[in-house]
């Protein structure tokens, strides 16, 4: 008979199984149990394969560990010195169509510019912490305007890049090329009741306007030593304000703080993009083999102690196994341990081991994991890491 639990999640489900042909019982730790019985009849096979593999203990353990990731933006080595500079403008060429984008897209005069000066300030601050640049200076944008309103403009001409590097004893730029805003509103109402001037509740509509505000900032890098545009991107972000009021105008006249809510949002995406010049960590997960014999077995409680050193010891031993699935297991296992100790190239000469010579799949999964992992770790030497 087959006795089992209703009262745990699909996935997290362990059936246990009593048979009247054997003495002991198989047990799941944790698992409740009812006394009711299943005819064993009436189980479809395939259902009954399936409950068992689920108390079935898994070949492999996993293992977290932390991984630096280069840079998305790789600087030449040589630029110490960088400047900071607003050309998002507008250009007086463009001042209609500034006029125009302002009427239809719900802005005030002076949001794109203290959105776009909140930008550059965070680019600016989160560069200054770096200590990878020696200095970083502002750069008037003045004389530079964006021909292009609201839309990425070409990149500045090198004549003019030199011009304002060999001004400001620089080696490259970081340039806000451009930034606009665009919103739209929603308007809604909703039934409510408000106090009468007797103090009598009396029902009323509230109206509710929503303005969603996009920001889109375009940003370059010019590397003036090389005479060449290391990168450009566009960020999008999008901040939602609100106003209530007693019909839609007066809802939309109550909606406060969009300007500051903009302010805040371009800071942060300045101060991003000033990281994504910076390596970063991030967390990584890998199967490791802990059954195969009695060692396996041992190694695997080290591990789960934190003794990866022993663990590694009983694994090297059983790279000498006769069985070939043992050896193999063990090769991959090597492959783990070495990559855990920074030692990419020997992990590499494991995990080919585990599947040219015994046939471990896993082993060619991991092997191109290792092989990118090896790719990036060489960026990370050119970006000094």
């Amino acid at each position: 008979m087959v006795y089992y639990s209703m009262n745990t999640p699909v996935r997290r489900t362990a059936f246990l199984l009593f048979l009247d042909t054997f003495s002991d019982k198989l047990t799941a730790e944790g698992y409740p149990t009812c006394t009711q019985p299943i005819d064993m009849a009436r189980i479809p096979l395939f259902l009954l394969a399936a409950f068992v593999a689920t108390i079935g203990c898994s070949s492999t353990n996993k293992v977290t560990m932390s991984v630096l990731e280069p840079a998305v933006v790789t600087l030449p080595p040589d630029m110490e010195y960088v400047g900071v500079i607003d050309r998002s403008l507008p250009g007086t060429e463009s001042g209609i169509l500034e006029t125009v984008d302002q009427l239809f897209s719900l802005k005030s005069p002076e949001m794109d510019r203290k959105g776009a000066e909140a930008a550059v300030n965070g680019l600016f601050e989160e560069l200054r912490k770096n200590d990878r640049f020696t200095k970083v200076k502002r750069v008037d944008a003045s004389r530079l305007e964006n021909p292009s309103y609201g839309v990425f403009p070409a990149p500045l001409a090198w004549d003019r890049v030199d011009e304002l590097c060999s001004e400001y004893g620089l080696d490259g730029l970081f340039s806000l090329e451009f930034f606009d805003t665009d919103s739209k509103i929603d308007y809604s109402s909703r039934r409510v009741t408000i106090e009468g001037p007797l103090g009598v509740e009396i029902p009323a509509i509230e109206h509710v306007a929503e303005v969603r505000t996009m920001i889109k900032t375009g940003w370059r890098i010019y590397d003036n030593t090389g005479r060449n545009v290391i990168d450009e991107f566009v960020i999008s972000e999008s901040v939602v304000t609100g106003g209530r009021g007693i019909n839609p105008a007066e809802a939309a006249r109550a909606v406060t703080g969009r300007t500051e809510a903009v302010q805040t949002i371009s800071g942060h995406t300045g101060r991003n993009y000033a990281q994504s010049i910076l390596p970063y960590w991030t967390r990584v997960s890998r199967d490791y083999y802990v059954r195969g014999n009695d060692n396996f077995k041992t190694a695997k409680r080290r591990a789960q102690t934190g003794n990866w050193d022993g663990a590694a010891e009983l694994w090297y031993l059983e790279t000498q196994n006769s069985r070939r699935k043992v050896a193999g297991r063990a090769h991959y296992n090597m492959a783990i341990i070495s990559e855990i100790n920074g030692e990419l190239d020997e992990a590499i000469e494991w995990a080919a081991v585990a599947y040219e010579d015994y046939g471990d799949k896993r082993a060619l999964r991991y092997l191109r994991i290792l092989q990118n992992r090896k790719v990036r770790a060489d960026r990370l030497r050119l970006q000094g890491r």
